[in-house]
């Protein structure tokens, strides 16, 4: 309302121009075009206003949209209060039948553990007067194995058992006679030194498989190993420790490991004490 009776006051300024002073006039035009600079602002104002109204309008009704859903949701769920319960009970129970079962695995696997430390300590022990280089026993993943140089065990290319290694895997026996519930796993490794000979061996996969089968007819023959417990092969020169480019690396590549190892029957024995589904 001010608005228009500045522009009523500047229009009859504007008309009675002949009759006022120029610097009166002067500032009667000054005020009008000040007006009309007022009068476009508030239309810009208006203009926003009605947009951030439609926006806010368009957002009220998403949340309408979405507390009905919401309400319709609640509902159903007070509806089914009682098949609720009975799924979260058989949830809870499959809970603590996971649980059982993963205290029991731990439990076994802490077992393993003891069991495979005993037993590659008493390795250790009974072979204390063995060189190093010539015989390693460790536990890797589980397991325990034995690694044993082919200098000791074999003349070069060849794979018949050398008399002088008959104490050492005499001692090796008779720890894997003490844990009769394991079983024996026999590797024979070479370096990449090609072999060619029309006789066997006649390559390094002949050569590396028959030291790992001599090794087997040894602890069978001569110790009383069970051979139900023993198998036994040869992985050629594609299982290396260490580079084939040095003297020392193909040496300790060239080797027959065994490996002693809870057995695959017991492993499916603690398999089945799964929850079922």
């Amino acid at each position: 309302m001010k608005i228009i009776k500045i522009l009523a006051v500047s229009a009859m300024a504007l008309g009675l121009t002949s009759c006022v002073s120029k610097k009166q006039y002067d500032s009667l035009s000054s005020n009008y075009k000040q007006c009309i600079e007022n009068i476009g602002e508030r239309q810009r104002e208006i203009q926003d206003l009605k947009s951030q109204n439609s926006a806010l309008s368009g957002e009220n009704n998403l949340l309408k949209s979405q507390h009905d859903a919401l309400k319709s949701s609640l509902d159903a769920c007070l509806s089914n209060t009682g098949k609720s319960s009975a799924n979260i009970d058989k949830l809870v129970g499959e809970i603590n039948a996971s649980n059982s079962y993963i205290k029991q695995l731990i439990s076994n696997n802490a077992k393993n553990d003891s069991l495979n430390m005993a037993l590659s300590n008493k390795l250790k022990r009974s072979l204390d007067n063995v060189t190093d280089d010539d015989v390693q026993v460790k536990v890797l993943k589980g397991v325990v194995m034995i690694s044993l140089s082919d200098k000791m065990l074999y003349k070069t290319g060849d794979y018949n058992v050398l008399p002088a290694a008959q104490e050492v895997l005499g001692k090796v026996a008779k720890v894997i006679n003490d844990y009769d519930k394991y079983s024996v796993l026999i590797e024979g490794n070479t370096d990449n030194a090609p072999l060619s000979s029309p006789n066997l061996p006649r390559d390094n996969w002949d050569l590396s498989a028959l030291r790992g089968t001599s090794i087997a007819k040894v602890l069978q023959t001569q110790f009383g190993v069970d051979p139900a417990r023993i198998t036994a092969g040869g992985r050629s020169e594609y299982n290396p420790k260490a580079t084939n480019m040095s003297v020392s690396g193909r040496a300790e590549n060239r080797r027959t490991e065994i490996i002693i190892m809870p057995k695959l029957d017991e492993f499916m024995k603690l398999m089945d004490i799964a929850p079922k589904k």
